[in-house]
């Protein structure tokens, strides 16, 4: 069985803009109060008929940085995950680090330079 993509990601320049963007475009409710104020989508609001749907966030990145779009896959062990990414041919952008004392993530950017998300799932 495969590892699932549970989280996806907007990082960009502006986020009170983009906050306000993706709600308006797609009703999101969005919901930044915490710590990062990162900009937290739940995933029960956002379901189809059938229950399908992933959570996300929108934030802002450091000063100077483009921004990216991304989703993250839930793994075991984001350091074995991150290694064998960069045995494919995969680049690390960041990670293992810990957020908010709670969550592990990691990120690489694939050969063709698309950046990918890891999560350290429950174990």
């Amino acid at each position: 069985m495969g590892q699932p993509v549970v989280h996806f990601e907007v990082v960009g320049k502006d986020k009170d803009k983009l906050h306000s963007y993706y709600s308006e475009l797609f009703g999101w409710e969005i919901d930044a109060n915490n710590p990062m104020n990162y900009g937290i989508v739940q995933r029960e609001a956002n379901v189809n008929s059938d229950g399908i749907g992933i959570g996300g966030g929108i934030g802002q990145g450091p000063d100077g940085y483009e921004g990216h779009v991304t989703f993250y896959v839930e793994v075991p062990d984001v350091e074995a995950a991150l290694a064998k990414a960069e045995g494919l041919g995969g680049t690390r952008i960041m990670g293992p680090v810990q957020i908010m004392d709670e969550i592990e993530l990691g990120q690489f950017s694939d050969p063709e330079g698309h950046v990918i998300g890891l999560v350290k799932g429950g174990s």
